[in-house]
């Protein structure tokens, strides 16, 4: 299969679609103008990845969810993401592309946040999301499939927090891709207003292993001065999915951002999480883990972007591949000139579990100012055969000795992360795949 340079979705389509939908006029003409610059742009160029023949265009755009008259009803894969102790408020669950279930505490809308989804935003509260959606963060002519993605925007929920308000609960979203031909078109939107803080947390969760689509998702995360954001993400896509994800964040003046991602999808998947710390003494601290297996191809790209003085950025990815898996990790820190006194650290790790499996990563520092720190760690390898003997010895079967291991290799990073419900999560889904 190739990349297919037209879609079975025109510009009759996107003005039905648009107008069925109740959107302002704006949203419409943005639409239409994404689909025209999408028959003209190129398709993005990852790093040492090879992705035109990879799906991009045999997929189910609008495909409605049914709503959940209560949480008992969904299944076991899905409840394993919700905390059984919590009120199960500030939560929206989004089925294909329709809301399933959504509730917000009567504390945090009486203190002005907006948690919703992103139909109801633009009908809502209509000039907050036209100030932010892809205006600072993420492009719309970047390449073609952002162009696609905003063309074609099906989903997402916008969050908002005022100034001065602190959330001490995670806000938390679940993207169920349950027919297993709709696509994933989701559009996210976190802003943190000055003196704000707030925690956000998503699931993908799919289930469709052999017929194919696709995932076109761009999420903008907006850090006004002295905010502070928790981003956390726990990727899991079948194997009949194609993935291609942005998270983009942008931190002004004391203000920070912090993202922990598990990117534990089946099917070939890119994704770019990129900040620009744009503010004096903004920081970033950015740890991803990943387990590939099968013979899926993955592309994963951290990068921090330092424009303010006294900036700091961290990068931290593991990574655990598995049969024939092949996954390219690149860690970028940049520090553009002007931006004196700024920190850029990376460490980057992969450890390959079988001779098929491959994994590279790629530790890169780009300098435009003098009077900086900056560092990389990268390592790639083989499992150590004497600790897996070791273990053997010991009674341990080969699978429960990788398991131990892979387990082992990533909990350094799962330990790290600051989002109790993200490493719970990432534990439960790491067990899954490691088995």
């Amino acid at each position: 299969m190739t990349v297919e340079t037209k879609l079975p979705y025109d510009k009759d389509y996107i003005n039905e679609y648009s107008e069925n939908r109740l959107e302002p006029e704006w949203m419409k003409s943005l639409r239409l103008y994404a689909l025209e610059k999408s028959e003209t742009l190129s398709m993005p160029k990852p790093d040492k990845t090879n992705i035109t023949k990879w799906n991009f265009s045999d997929f189910t755009h609008a495909v409605d969810g049914a709503t959940l008259t209560s949480l008992d009803e969904l299944p076991e894969q899905i409840k394993d993401f919700l905390d059984s102790e919590a009120k199960q408020e500030n939560l929206v669950i989004q089925r294909n592309q329709s809301v399933a279930f959504a509730s917000l505490s009567a504390s945090l809308k009486e203190k002005g946040v907006i948690f919703t989804d992103i139909f109801t935003a633009l009908q809502e509260n209509e000039e907050l999301v036209k100030r932010y959606y892809m205006k600072d963060a993420v492009g719309i002519d970047e390449n073609r499939l952002t162009a696609l993605h905003a063309a074609l925007m099906n989903g997402g929920v916008f969050v908002y927090v005022p100034k001065n308000v602190v959330i001490e609960e995670p806000l938390h979203t679940i993207f169920w891709q349950e027919d297993s031909k709709a696509a994933s078109f989701n559009h996210v939107i976190v802003v943190a207003e000055e003196n704000s803080s707030l925690t956000y947390v998503e699931n993908y969760v799919s289930n469709n292993h052999e017929d194919e689509t696709v995932a076109n998702i761009v999420t903008e995360v907006i850090a006004h001065n002295n905010a502070n954001i928790s981003f956390g993400a726990v990727d899991n896509f079948a194997q009949g999915t194609t993935t291609y994800v942005n998270r983009r964040g942008v931190a002004y003046r004391d203000a920070v951002i912090d993202w922990a991602l598990g990117q534990m999808n089946d099917g070939n998947t890119v994704s770019e999480n990129i900040t620009h710390l744009v503010g004096e003494n903004a920081r970033s601290n950015a740890k991803s883990v990943s387990v590939g297996r099968g013979k899926q191809s993955q592309n994963f790209t951290s990068k921090i972007v330092h424009f303010g003085k006294q900036s700091d950025g961290y990068i931290l990815q593991h990574g655990v591949m598995k049969d024939s898996a092949v996954s390219i990790y690149n860690g970028i820190g940049k520090i553009e000139h002007g931006a004196t006194k700024s920190n850029a650290e990376q460490e980057s790790r992969v450890l390959m579990l079988s001779k098929n499996a491959r994994g590279d990563a790629n530790p890169i520092l780009l300098i435009d100012e003098d009077d900086v720190t900056a560092g990389h760690a990268a390592s790639v390898g083989r499992v150590d055969p004497v600790q897996l003997y070791y273990l053997m010895s010991r009674g341990i079967s080969k699978m429960e000795a990788e398991r131990l291991i892979i387990h082992g290799f990533l909990n350094p990073v799962v330990n790290q992360i600051p989002i109790k419900a993200v490493k719970d999560q990432l534990t439960q889904v790491i067990e899954r795949k490691v088995n």
